[in-house]
């Protein structure tokens, strides 16, 4: 396979501006990993025309698929997993051109999860399950079950990318099967949701209370990276210039979820300043510590 592709990035690899070229292969019949092509080259780059330009190639009865992406794109694609095919195709990633180590270097940084990085990661996916939470505690009560079941199973699916991220592992595509071999306890409500016999409503509200405990649980510690935004100045916060933050931009559209929780489990506080208005405050923010 490599033999037959190697015109096609060959001339990439004389680029002086290419780190590195790897190459996945498609392992079975039906691949989300690799798009169902037979074969990923992933090119790494810097200053190209394009952050990330693909083309798709035909030979011998097989199909490819070469990804041309900045190496600033590919690092926030890894920190905030937008792209999450990228970190498994550099993890399980064939080497076949590597400048300086670059790659090399790559796969290292992603195998030891620097703790800074798992803070981030911790905090998109918990300001995630946050929102999906609350819409699925409000469709409960509103008696729209089939629909609270949808999210409650999405819930679900933030809490076991969480639970994968603790462990120091990157969430893969493919999340149930992973986290079936690192994290047991959230596997089995996936589980109970799933197959158990009980009524929609009431598999609903046995897995809100489970969901509920488990946000409580891990609420300090995801929201670590917010805290550590809020702490970097004595001011309260107000929420426009929180959500503005270059940190947490991964996270904004989930934020006004995350800040609502926090606040109901006291770890930020209130902190109201006065208007010109008559007996109307700002609301503003601060962490509790």
């Amino acid at each position: 396979m490599e033999d037959l592709l190697r015109p096609i990035y060959q001339e990439r690899a004389s680029n002086s501006n290419t780190h590195g070229i790897l190459l996945i292969e498609k392992n079975k019949p039906i691949s989300p990993v690799t798009d169902n092509f037979d074969v990923i080259l992933l090119v790494i780059v810097s200053d190209p025309n394009q952050a990330w330009f693909v083309k798709h190639y035909e030979f011998e009865g097989k199909t490819a698929a070469m990804h041309i992406v900045d190496h600033e794109l590919l690092k926030s694609w890894i920190d905030t997993s937008t792209y999450r095919r990228s970190v498994e195709w550099i993890i399980n990633g064939k080497i076949i051109f590597d400048r300086n180590e670059y790659v090399e270097k790559l796969k290292n940084e992603l195998s030891t999860f620097p703790q800074e990085k798992r803070q981030l990661k911790q905090a998109i996916e918990f300001a995630k399950l946050t929102r999906s939470f609350s819409e699925a505690r409000d469709l409960f009560d509103s008696g729209q079950f089939l629909d609270a079941f949808s999210k409650v199973l999405r819930s679900l699916h933030y809490l076991g990318r969480l639970a994968i991220i603790e462990k120091g592992y990157h969430p893969e595509v493919i999340v149930w099967s992973q986290v079936k071999r690192i994290d047991r306890e959230t596997y089995k409500l996936y589980e109970e949701l799933i197959q158990s016999d009980e009524a929609i409503d009431k598999r609903v509200q046995l897995m809100l209370l489970a969901v509920e405990f488990a946000l409580s649980s891990r609420a300090e510690t995801c929201s670590q990276h917010l805290i550590e935004i809020m702490n970097t100045k004595e001011e309260p916060w107000g929420y426009g210039e929180l959500k503005v933050h270059p940190a947490v931009q991964s996270y904004a559209f989930d934020l006004s979820s995350m800040v609502e929780y926090l606040l109901e489990k006291n770890i930020i506080k209130v902190v109201p300043v006065e208007t010109k208005g008559n007996s109307i405050f700002h609301r503003k923010y601060k962490a509790n510590n």
